[in-house]
């Protein structure tokens, strides 16, 4: 058997390596995504004061400390059994609106962007954000940058720092928000609104109408038929910060529904001896391997699927162009993988929309900001969407308040069962007997896997400073003959 590295793999938070095993045939039998790093904070919490788990846990990442932070406070909203007031629920939504608005525009413009904008094939030394600015200008580079630096400035403004914020408390938040911050906050969102709209006319202009690209968005190597899954408010429509978490089967039929207390009647999570990385699926389907369809409890938890498993946007622009792409891509639910840059793009939208209205919401800038927690903390749980996934924190305590037990299931882990099906069938379509193994041939497997955005930073947590990938390919005795390495 002949086996193909892909390490370390490239454009991503964290560190994996892609193993491709070829049969005597020289057709590929089989390919795993393994994490090689362990994964420990829900064993360093233990111990610690439950009101710490909002600091703490946020050092999970330094890409999407905001949705730690806030699943955290949640959770100890609902450990101490305190509802957070209306201006202090406004206040976290405003500022997570402004950090999803960031955090999208990175991964379209710096993580994935180059794919497509610099060509698949194209040199590695060209395919990134310096090669995405020399081709489509210095001036849209600049409105990212510009982008960012004010969606940080209301982040840091609100959250009192611009990473790891320290706002977020049982029952509400450490400061409201003044007439002068609320109408710049104002100012930026207004130019966030313009900002993703520029942006999916960039994806129509780059990608939609670029015959190879869209043929490569729809090609059967890259689609999948999973459970879909996503925060939806009372309407059904997505929300990033708040509501009940919905599934939706292959054919697009609501499967369940639940609050956040009951994610474990809906999920287990499953362990293999290969990775240190877990794979969740649905309790009620059960786990019957890596495969796909209706009797797999694999599900999806991305962009796309939040759509997929929602009834619409709730904002009027962003809803426009979810009709848009369902039209365009043969009505819900989608299951072409890369279309997932899309949706992310109207998740960016729905994002600087929703901050708008917040930040013209008379009460945003009001003085109750806190009801103070007085029941005894037991157990609570958190979930908010984090940009990459559905994030579920939950918390037990002893009767001092300090954390006896705790889990997470992070944005990345949710899709990691889909992950590995993706990197799989994406090498079974792109590597054939006889194929050279190039540069960008392993990057179009990798490019499958980049459309979920992975942050193996939250799943695992690792140190190396880097952004490490391999690739490798073995022989049907076991034997390497072939690697692709980036450390």
């Amino acid at each position: 058997m002949t086996k193909i590295m892909i390490n370390p793999i490239t454009r991503l938070e964290g560190h994996g390596k892609i193993a491709i095993f070829l049969d005597d045939d020289g057709e590929v039998s089989n390919a795993y995504l393994q994490i090689p790093e362990l994964r420990g904070f829900e064993k360093f919490c233990e111990g610690r004061p439950a009101e710490d788990m909002p600091q703490i846990m946020q050092r999970i990442c330094g890409v999407c400390p905001e949705a730690h932070h806030l699943a955290a406070t949640k959770a100890l909203d609902n450990l101490f059994k305190v509802e957070p007031t209306s201006t202090a629920r406004k206040l976290r939504e405003l500022l997570y609106s402004a950090f999803f608005v960031t955090d999208h525009a990175t991964h379209f413009y710096i993580l994935a962007g180059p794919d497509f904008i610099m060509g698949p094939d194209s040199p590695p030394a060209q395919r990134n954000i310096l090669g995405v600015i020399g081709k489509v200008g210095v001036e849209i580079g600049k409105k990212v940058i510009q982008t960012r630096q004010q969606n940080h400035w209301v982040i840091q403004t609100i959250g009192g720092r611009g990473i790891h914020p320290v706002f977020g408390l049982p029952g509400g938040v450490s400061k409201m928000l003044s007439e002068e911050n609320r109408a710049k906050t104002e100012e930026i969102a207004v130019q966030a609104v313009d900002f993703a709209r520029f942006s999916l006319k960039i994806f129509e202009d780059l990608v939609l109408k670029n015959k190879e690209y869209l043929d490569m968005v729809l090609s059967d190597i890259y689609t999948h038929r999973t459970y879909y899954m996503g925060l939806v408010d009372e309407n059904n429509k997505v929300n990033f910060y708040d509501g009940k978490v919905r599934v939706v089967d292959p054919q697009g039929k609501e499967f369940t529904k639940y609050a956040p207390s009951e994610y474990l009647d809906n999920l287990s999570e499953r362990v293999e001896p290969w990775t240190y990385l877990k794979f969740p699926y649905l309790k009620k389907v059960g786990w019957n391997g890596f495969i796909d369809g209706e009797t797999s409890g694999i599900y999806r938890a991305t962009p796309l699927s939040r759509l997929n498993a929602a009834d619409g946007m709730a904002t009027p622009l962003a809803q426009e162009e979810y009709e848009k792409m369902y039209a365009a891509l043969g009505g819900k639910p989608v299951h072409h993988t890369l279309a997932t840059h899309w949706a992310r793009l109207i998740e960016m939208l729905y994002a600087a929309e929703r901050m708008l209205e917040l930040s013209r919401d008379p009460e945003i800038t009001g003085p109750d900001i806190r009801n103070i927690p007085t029941e005894t903390p037991v157990e609570g749980v958190g979930i908010v969407e984090a940009p990459r996934g559905t994030l579920t924190h939950h918390y037990i305590t002893d009767e001092k308040g300090l954390i006896k037990k705790c889990n997470l299931i992070v944005g990345t882990t949710n899709n990691y069962a889909a992950m590995s099906l993706t990197i799989k069938k994406a090498a079974q379509g792109i590597i054939r007997k006889g194929t050279e193994i190039t540069e960008g041939l392993l990057n179009r497997i990798e490019l499958a896997w980049r459309a979920y955005d992975p942050c193996m930073g939250c799943a695992t947590h690792t140190l190396p400073g880097e952004l490490p990938i391999e690739i490798a390919v073995y022989d049907a005795d076991g034997t390497l003959i072939d690697a692709v390495k980036r450390f």
